[in-house]
């Protein structure tokens, strides 16, 4: 098996783990919105285990596969970009925030902690869902 046969494997898997995160994200609100902070905790933990394990892997199949091209030329284009360009922006911000949230929480600074989620629960569920939506877009739905 080549290095690029092998890499073929990860786009499934890193789209299945950004909606893994969007899961976990989603449970983690609705649990502290309902005051269950064990609930939320194991939740935001397995939201932080799932998007560590993405970008894992999508470093992986980046040093392996190279970029992939987006395959059509036509109003297809502007859109997949628009997405993948704010995904990648968003992506990219919310590392360092993810870290400050969980140092806060983790600290037991949870009014600091409550201000930059605010901000950054949001961002980080974007960026999940985008990251599925992308999968699609250049895998799935507008294949050459």
């Amino acid at each position: 098996m080549t290095s690029t046969e092998f890499a073929s494997v990860f786009p499934p898997i890193n789209a299945t783990l950004n909606g893994l995160t969007a899961i976990f994200l989603a449970i983690g609100f609705r649990s502290i919105k309902q005051g269950r902070v064990e609930q939320h905790r194991r939740a935001m933990l397995t939201a932080l285990a799932t998007s560590a394990v993405f970008l894992t892997c999508y470093l992986v199949y980046h040093a392996l596969h190279g970029v992939t091209p987006f395959p059509r030329h036509d109003w297809s284009r502007p859109l997949y970009f628009t997405v993948l360009t704010s995904h990648t922006i968003l992506a990219v911000v919310n590392l360092p925030l993810i870290y400050v949230a969980v140092r806060r929480a983790m600290l037991g600074d949870f009014e600091g902690h409550k201000r930059i989620t605010r901000w950054l629960w949001p961002s980080w569920m974007y960026v999940s869902i985008t990251g599925v939506l992308v999968y699609f877009m250049l895998y799935q739905w507008f294949t050459a």
